[in-house]
């Protein structure tokens, strides 16, 4: 696989598979992750993300297993990540990625789970929400770094932040917007502010076409 965040597209789509959120409730009630999973391979998703979260996204580390031997599209395990059993776990279950939220993990404990993902080798999607996280994001080997536009305080989404956030990330790096991406206006304007990559959940999941709506994402319609 290329990894997550690549793509020949000059943006890349990271196609979420998401049964619910904290600021969402329930989204999708008749929930098939196989077939949510196989739609976005199919429509050209350049990485599928999975929750496994149970607590507060109504996730499960074995979707992520069935997701693995019914696609060949890079898999993200999104969990909260705080020990490296998990990162064992991610791999078993067949991820080629997991995500770091640096405000969940103290500075020593994320340059360690960085350390051992990247000895598997997994990439690593490190997300920030504010600047002073960005700034402990850049001081690791990090490659991937993830803008989450939703504020984790009020839940509210503003695409601003990929704006002012990007202006710190080198161009060695792959930046992926996430939260908030509703529409290919959206993606263009991320895209325009440097993202390489967007992560999308909710819209995806609540589109009634999701090949449609990737291909919108990718660039490849909606955008003339």
């Amino acid at each position: 696989t290329d990894g997550i965040g690549y793509g020949t597209n000059p943006l890349a789509v990271i196609a979420e598979v998401k049964k619910g959120s904290p600021s969402a409730g329930t989204i999708a009630e008749d929930f098939d992750p196989v077939a949510i999973a196989r739609d976005y391979a199919a429509a050209g998703a350049d990485a599928i993300s999975v929750l496994t979260d149970e607590k507060y996204f109504q996730g499960h580390l074995s979707y992520l297993s069935q997701i693995r031997e019914a696609v060949e599209v890079p898999l993200l395990r999104k969990d909260f990540m705080v020990h490296e059993v998990q990162i064992h776990e991610a791999v078993v279950a067949g991820a080629d990625a997991i995500l770091l939220i640096v405000a969940a993990l103290p500075q020593s404990e994320l340059l360690h789970l960085l350390e051992v993902a990247h000895r598997y080798p997994l990439d690593v999607l490190v997300e920030v929400h504010n600047r002073e996280e960005m700034e402990r994001a850049l001081d690791t080997p990090a490659r991937i770094i993830g803008i989450n536009n939703r504020n984790l305080k009020t839940f509210e989404v503003s695409l601003e932040t990929t704006e002012t956030l990007s202006e710190e990330v080198g161009p060695d790096q792959i930046l992926v917007s996430e939260s908030g991406i509703h529409t290919a206006e959206d993606a263009r304007r991320v895209h325009e502010w440097g993202s390489d990559a967007i992560l999308v959940g909710e819209a995806l999941m609540r589109a009634p076409d999701k090949v449609a709506r990737i291909a919108e994402f990718k660039g490849l319609t909606g955008l003339s």
